[in-house]
């Protein structure tokens, strides 16, 4: 039996997103023009996938989400909306990744001793560059062990402005 997935597009000031869909889930965000990222990491996951194009077929508490975060409102995460496949340790490092408080940036290194692996700085970094839901699960909050931003999928330009948003404009309610 396939798979479906569907992706909508969801407009943000850093560019447009992709929100890939199953069964009503999501189950990857993405900036524009990762396509290829988002098709390489699904397709692990859902082998026999069908892909198609939906507008608004992402959760409404999704995009209510980012409406807010862009807003400059943090609310808590949709969990029920959100459908994560990784493994145990992909898994505890996305969870690992929500705990970094908004505006205060750590460093790999940081979120390996958070989780109780000081030693897992490179399995961390790797489980934080295959975080499937860009912006949710706050990968562009992990920086460089000197202060630097390094890598993210969506460019350096945009983990800047993601960085300068939450330490400027977050709120949570």
């Amino acid at each position: 039996m396939s798979t479906t997935i569907t992706v909508s597009r969801f407009p943000s000031p850093i560019g447009p997103l992709s929100l890939a869909t199953v069964d009503g889930k999501l189950v990857h965000l993405d900036f524009d023009g990762n396509d290829e990222r988002m098709h390489t990491l699904q397709t692990r996951r859902f082998r026999d996938a069908q892909w198609q194009e939906q507008p608004r077929s992402a959760p409404e508490a999704i995009t209510q989400w980012l409406e807010a975060y862009f807003a400059g409102v943090l609310q808590p995460l949709p969990w029920n909306d959100l459908r994560l496949t990784g493994t145990d340790f992909q898994q505890q490092v996305w969870q690992g990744l929500t705990g970094i408080p908004t505006g205060k940036p750590c460093s790999y290194r940081a979120l390996a001793e958070t989780l109780g692996n000081p030693r897992a700085v490179r399995a961390v970094a790797r489980a934080n560059a295959l975080n499937p839901v860009a912006i949710l699960i706050p990968c562009h909050r992990v920086i460089g062990a000197d202060g630097t931003l390094t890598g993210y999928a969506g460019g350096l330009e945009r983990k800047a402005w993601l960085l300068d948003h939450e330490a400027e404009s977050l709120k949570a309610v």
